[in-house]
């Protein structure tokens, strides 16, 4: 064989060996995915299944749904001018949307009188966004505003010479059974004021006693005890209205102490409640110079918002002592106060006397909302606040059952016979 075709042989032989083996060391293996999968596969694997959605908030679809002026009178409580519900006050109800009553001894006649104008005030507000409030001062001794069918009570001050935590249970428990068993559901109870001065004219016997840690320990129990019969209870006077010589139903108190001091006494029983779970608080008409030269504690934003929200943590529903007192109504007009108390931090204002003055309230607020200086922001705050606390104690507006009241007597006489310093003189 001559050298050229021996060389053409060998040549041939190369190319046949290179091709039978399957690659030209460029291309590059199929592309798999995390599974082990080429990308061509015809079933590549499912897409992770998305994550469940949180539940939506009720409160936060409450308040979403809720017009302006519906939010605006959930920051109002009124009094009512007789012992039926009047034209004056369903307009309130329907047409101002307002968030509550309270009821004193002028709409309270009798048990089946205080039951028919319950019912009257649920059916007004049958139809509006949230609950009603339906309020009352029901403390025990002096300060008792229900129907004389109920058996009497004791003040504070004898609950307080016992210092029986259990005592004081028992009797917040009756005491928010009284007012549930008449479709009640808010008590401005117990108080907390510290009766440290004796020149006092308007604590006295309403409190428990002259020591903070007695008043604080009773008080959370007679709290509790009122909580547990659905009814809300509304502890008083923040900051502490103990250690006063005026009343504030008349004129301004001023309170002359550091918040030091306050800490070492007032303060005590308040923070013990916030921390026993308090569901709300009433703020006094006090002036405090060494805290706010300016204002009244209840429009004060240092007081309500730096002292109780921030300071003491409290983060459940504010409400003012009544606007209409002389403390507030003899310093500024009603409208000017409600926006005030509201800007301060406040939830709930209260109006307890005359529809006109209420009416003035809800239009400065309304006024306030429109020129943008309160915010719906702002107004979305207090609204949530409101109605978390309402959907808590499971409100309604149906109408309640026929009041029983001999079993709560009972137990109140038992409750007597147990403990004789108890008894009225």
């Amino acid at each position: 064989m001559s050298r050229r075709l021996l060389a053409l042989v060998l040549v041939g032989l190369i190319a046949v060996t290179a091709g039978c083996s399957g690659s030209t060391g460029t291309a590059s293996p199929p592309k798999s995915d995390a599974l082990g999968g080429g990308i061509g596969d015809l079933n590549p694997p499912a897409s992770p299944p998305a994550a469940p959605q949180p539940p939506a908030d009720p409160v936060q679809s409450i308040v979403e749904k809720m017009t302006v002026d519906e939010k605006i009178g959930q920051l109002v409580l009124i009094g009512l001018d007789g012992q039926k519900l009047d034209k004056q006050g369903a307009s309130f109800i329907k047409d101002r949307h307002i968030g509550g009553v309270i009821l004193y001894k002028r709409n309270i006649a009798s048990l089946s009188q205080t039951f028919e104008l319950v019912r009257e005030l649920k059916t007004a507000n049958s139809g509006q966004p949230l609950p009603l409030w339906i309020s009352v001062d029901q403390e025990g001794g002096a300060v008792s505003r229900l129907p004389a069918e109920f058996a009497a009570l004791p003040d504070n001050a004898r609950i307080g010479a016992l210092k029986n935590p259990q005592l004081a249970r028992t009797i917040g428990e009756l005491l928010g059974e009284e007012l549930h068993v008449l479709g009640m559901n808010m008590d401005f109870a117990p108080v907390l004021d510290v009766n440290n001065n004796p020149s006092n004219p308007v604590i006295g016997p309403r409190s428990y006693g002259p020591d903070a840690k007695v008043v604080a320990d009773l008080g959370v129990q007679a709290m509790e005890g009122i909580a547990s019969r659905h009814t809300v209870p509304v502890v008083k006077h923040f900051p502490g209205h103990g250690d006063t010589a005026t009343d504030s139903h008349v004129e301004l108190p001023i309170v002359r102490k550091s918040l030091d001091e306050l800490r070492q006494l007032e303060l005590i029983p308040f923070r013990q409640a916030i921390s026993g779970g308090a569901d709300a608080v009433m703020v006094a008409h006090l002036l405090l110079p060494g805290l706010d030269e300016h204002n009244p504690s209840s429009m004060s934003p240092r007081i309500v918002t730096g002292l109780l929200r921030e300071e003491l943590g409290f983060q459940g529903v504010v409400i003012t002592d009544d606007l209409t007192m002389g403390a507030i109504a003899n310093q500024r007009g009603i409208g000017e106060a409600a926006v005030n108390a509201v800007q301060a931090g406040a939830d709930i204002v209260m109006i307890a006397h005359g529809y006109d003055l209420a009416l003035q309230a809800v239009e400065a607020l309304k006024r306030e909302v429109a020129a943008g200086r309160l915010t719906e922001e702002r107004l979305n705050a207090s609204v949530r606040r409101i109605a978390a606390l309402k959907r808590k104690y499971e409100l309604t507006d149906q109408a309640p059952a026929e009041p029983v009241i001999e079993p709560i007597n009972k137990r109140i006489r038992q409750l007597k016979e147990e403990n004789p310093s108890l008894k009225t003189p």
